[in-house]
C-alpha cells in the first residue's frame, strides 16, 4: 500500500491529530502502551534522504507504540515527521531543512504488523554526509554509536532491542574518486557497527538513491554505480537488503531529494524487506561466504 504523504493515520494508528506547530509529546518507555511485549529500536543513518526532505504535512497522528529519540536533545517524544527535528522540542524553534523520511512510513508498517511490538526509532543521519564519517572513529559513526547505546539503556518494564538499521546514503560519494571504493568502505562500516554493538546479525536494510537526473556523459553515472553497490549488499553480508528505488521519480524540485510520497513508498518497501529477512533462509555468513 502506498500511503499518501498527507495521511500518516494510513495503517489505522490510534490517537488524535496533531498539528506539526504543536510541541513535541514526551514519552515513557518505562511503561509502554498496554498490550505492548518488547521494544524494537531502529538506526535511521544516513545523509539528506534518509533524514528527509519531503513536505512535512500540517496535520500528523503520532501512533503511542512509535517513538523517537530526539536528535538533539536525546529525550524520547512520539514519532512525527520531522524524525529528525534538530529545534527545540517545546517551542519547535531552531532546526534546519529536515522534513519527511522514509523512516516513518517503515514504523507504522512494522507497528500495523506486530501489535505487541512498540517501535522506538533513533535517527542519526546528517544531510551531504560522505561515507567516510560513517566508518568507524568518524564523528558520525561515533554520535550514531553513542545514541544506539542509549537508547538500548533506556529503562522499561518490557524487553529494549535493537533490531536494525536503515541506510539511505550515496549521493556525497559518487564522484569519481569515491565511488570505486564505496563497496569496501560500506561493508567494513557494516562489520564495525555489528561488533560495536554486540549484533552479529543486525538487519541492515538499504535504499537506492535518487538517479533523477540524466548523465552528463556516456556510461552509468557515479550514482548508478552507487546503486550497483547497494543492490549488491546482499551478496556481501548476510542478513542485508536493499530496496530497489530507482523507478520512483517523485523529487522536491531539485532532482536529488525525494518528496514525501517517495519516500514514504520507500519506507514501506524497507519494512518488507526486513519482514523477509525475518523468514529467508541465509545463504552466506557474515563474510559472504556460502
Amino acid at each position: 500500500m502506498k500511503t499518501k504523504p498527507w495521511i500518516l493515520g494510513a495503517f489505522g494508528l490510534l490517537g488524535g491529530a496533531a498539528c506539526a506547530a504543536e510541541p513535541l509529546t514526551p514519552v515513557d518507555l518505562a511503561k509502554p502502551p498496554a498490550g505492548v511485549e518488547r521494544i524494537e529500536l531502529f538506526l535511521l543513518i544516513g545523509q539528506s534522504n534518509m533524514k528527509g526532505r519531503g513536505e512535512v504535512p500540517a496535520t500528523q497522528t503520532p501512533d503511542p507504540r512509535i517513538a523517537m529519540l530526539h536528535f538533539t536533545t536525546d529525550q524520547w517524544f512520539l514519532a512525527r515527521h520531522p524524525l529528525h527535528h534538530a529545534g527545540d522540542p517545546v517551542t519547535l524553534k531552531g532546526g534546519g531543512n529536515e522534513g519527511v523520511g522514509p523512516g516513518l512510513a517503515f514504523a507504522q508498517a512494522l507497528a500495523a504488523r506486530e501489535p505487541k511490538v512498540m517501535v522506538g526509532l533513533v535517527p542519526c543521519a546528517v544531510g551531504g554526509s560522505k561515507l567516510n564519517l560513517w566508518l568507524k572513529g568518524g564523528r558520525l559513526y561515533e554520535s550514531a554509536l553513542r545514541r544506539a547505546r542509549l537508547a538500548l539503556a533506556t529503562k522499561s518494564s518490557v524487553p529494549v532491542a535493537l533490531k536494525g538499521a536503515l541506510w539511505l546514503q550515496g549521493e556525497a560519494d559518487s564522484t569519481p574518486e569515491l565511488q570505486p571504493t564505496y563497496q569496501a568502505r560500506l561493508v567494513r562500516m557494516l562489520d564495525d557497527l555489528r561488533a560495536d554493538l554486540a549484533t552479529p546479525d543486525l538487519p541492515f536494510i538499504a535504499a537506492t538513491i535518487g538517479k533523477f537526473r540524466a548523465p552528463a556523459k556516456a556510461g552509468p553515472s557515479g550514482r548508478a554505480l552507487i546503486n550497483e553497490t547497494l543492490l549488491a549488499l546482499a551478496k556481501q553480508r548476510a542478513h542485508t537488503a536493499c530496496v530497489d528505488a530507482r523507478d520512483l521519480k517523485g523529487h522536491i524540485g531539485d532532482g536529488v531529494h525525494y518528496n514525501a510520497a517517495s519516500a514514504n513508498i520507500i519506507g514501506e518497501r524497507m519494512a518488507a524487506k526486513y519482514f523477509e529477512l525475518q523468514t529467508k533462509p541465509v545463504a552466506i555468513d557474515q563474510k559472504g561466504k556460502p
